[in-house]
């Protein structure tokens, strides 16, 4: 599904270059669970960005389903990020003044789908994850638990193949945290490939293969 041929990626610091990612090679599977772990800084957030379309490669190539995507243009890459990839994020990312309800629909209405199928897709990802009763409530009357089910719910409405979630429980108490753990792990037995980038090693030993990461590189030691 997913192969990374000596990926790198540098960024100018003044008269510093930043090597972010240092000649990564990675094959990821259809139907994969892998965390990626290091310390701040090793590259892991830049590698999942990477991944999501959401930055460039400074060079090397980046096939996603058989395209190499590297040679897309930036509205070939946002068309290919919106039907292929879903996104959950620390922060959760919900617009404030919108409902639960209508933060879910956002990217079925980037994909131009049809009032109506958007509807019944919305409702039905916030029943899945157990939001059926908080589709009104905007994300100031939802605890930090629900709102990142709610990041999940928009996350997967456009049946993504691939999903990214970058520290999920970063904001959250234990048990809520170990509930949204428990629906990504849901998501990935149903068969979408779920990548997490975590500092708890708890979370990223849940993993069927973890990736270590140190200054740049995938450290196989």
């Amino acid at each position: 599904m997913i192969e990374l041929h000596h990926i790198h990626r540098n960024f100018q610091v003044g008269d510093q270059t930043v090597h972010a990612l240092d000649d990564i090679n990675l094959e990821i599977s259809a139907g994969d669970y892998i965390s990626i772990m290091g310390p701040s800084g090793s590259g892991k957030s830049t590698l999942l960005n990477l991944l999501g379309l959401l930055d460039r490669a400074s060079s090397g190539r980046y096939l996603l389903n058989g395209q190499d995507v590297t040679a897309l243009s930036d509205d070939q890459q946002a068309v290919t990020r919106n039907r292929n990839i879903g996104f959950v994020f620390q922060a959760f990312h919900l617009v404030p003044r919108l409902t639960a309800a209508e933060n879910v629909e956002l990217p079925l209405m980037l994909a131009s789908i049809p009032l109506e199928e958007r509807q019944v897709r919305v409702e039905q990802a916030l029943a899945e994850l157990g939001l059926g009763d908080r589709s009104q409530h905007k994300p100031d009357q939802l605890s930090g638990g629900q709102r990142q089910r709610v990041a999940i719910a928009r996350a997967t409405v456009t049946k993504p193949t691939l999903l990214l979630a970058d520290e999920p429980t970063g904001n959250l108490d234990q048990k809520s945290g170990q509930d949204v753990v428990h629906v990504l792990e849901q998501l990935n037995q149903r068969g979408i490939t779920l990548v997490v980038v975590t500092h708890d090693a708890a979370i990223g030993q849940r993993a069927r293969q973890q990736i270590h990461m140190l200054d740049g590189r995938i450290d196989d030691s």
